[in-house]
């Protein structure tokens, strides 16, 4: 289990969508601090001041998550102006959908790997060690529903989205088997309806996910140490599905029955969380 009270809690993309409602809870459950890093300025500073309205302590800083360099700085300086972070959640994510893999551009690709697998690596190599240090802490991924079931028109999100998931499963283990204290909850929700995934088609059985729903499930998974949270709860039955049935088989379940393979057929989301 892992107490937020009194705790400093960092959120990447956390100006807005879950990231916004994630900072709040931690910090209605007692966190001492919350520090925040968007890559937008508008929404980092209406968010600042809303919270600082309600007298809490919140500590902004605008970075492009994406770029190493800027996460290096900005880490330095939440250490040197802030502390070291008790409770890390990488949440900034982005997506570009609605086309086949072969009419992608080669930006889009560095970007999307950019901000939501190199990103989570990068900003976890920075506070972990002081966690470690510290013998406790916690380390939230969100990752997606896309990391366990791939999905046409959205084969790069898909890719950056299994990359965190399994990542985030070793290193786990890696501070399971140190006994290093600090616990790691890996997210992997299907649509989440923040306005990233506007447009998509859902299924009675995948519905689309409230923000604020989400966002109490994995601060209550903080608090009770659990090592997933995955929503809805069909999501928990794919690894299950995926393993028994044969591929094709498979492919009709989710893709025919259930409708996933052409989710993204009329996507118009804005493309972040």
């Amino acid at each position: 289990m892992t107490k937020i009270m009194d705790k400093t809690v960092l959120i990447t993309g956390g100006a807005a969508g879950i990231g916004r409602l994630m900072g709040e809870m931690c910090l209605r459950d007692g966190a001492r601090q919350l520090v925040i890093w968007d890559i937008n300025k508008e929404r980092l500073d209406e968010t600042t001041r809303e919270l600082h309205s309600l007298h809490f302590t919140v500590h902004p800083y605008l970075v492009d998550v994406s770029d190493l360099s800027k996460v290096m700085e900005a880490a330095g300086r939440v250490r040197q102006e802030v502390g070291e972070v008790d409770i890390l959640i990488n949440n900034a994510g982005i997506i570009t959908g609605n086309k086949d893999f072969v009419n992608f551009t080669h930006p889009e690709v560095e970007r999307t790997m950019a901000v939501n697998t190199s990103a989570l690596m990068h900003v976890t190599l920075e506070f972990l060690p002081g966690m470690i240090r510290k013998g406790s802490g916690h380390i939230v991924n969100i990752a997606s529903a896309a990391g366990l079931l791939s999905n046409p028109q959205m084969s790069v999100y898909c890719a950056s989205k299994w990359a965190v998931a399994g990542w985030s499963e070793a290193m786990r283990m890696e501070l399971e088997q140190s006994k290093s204290g600090v616990k790691v909850t890996t997210v992997t929700p299907s649509y989440i309806n923040t306005g990233m995934f506007e447009g998509v088609k859902v299924n009675p059985l995948l519905p689309m996910l409230q923000p604020a729903a989400l966002a109490a499930k994995v601060v209550r998974a903080i608090k009770s140490g659990k090592l997933f949270v995955r929503a809805p709860f069909m999501v928990k039955l794919l690894p299950l599905t995926k393993g028994i049935l044969p591929v094709r088989l498979f492919d009709l379940v989710a893709g025919k029955w259930l409708g996933v393979y052409k989710s993204m057929s009329g996507f118009r989301g804005h493309g972040g969380l």
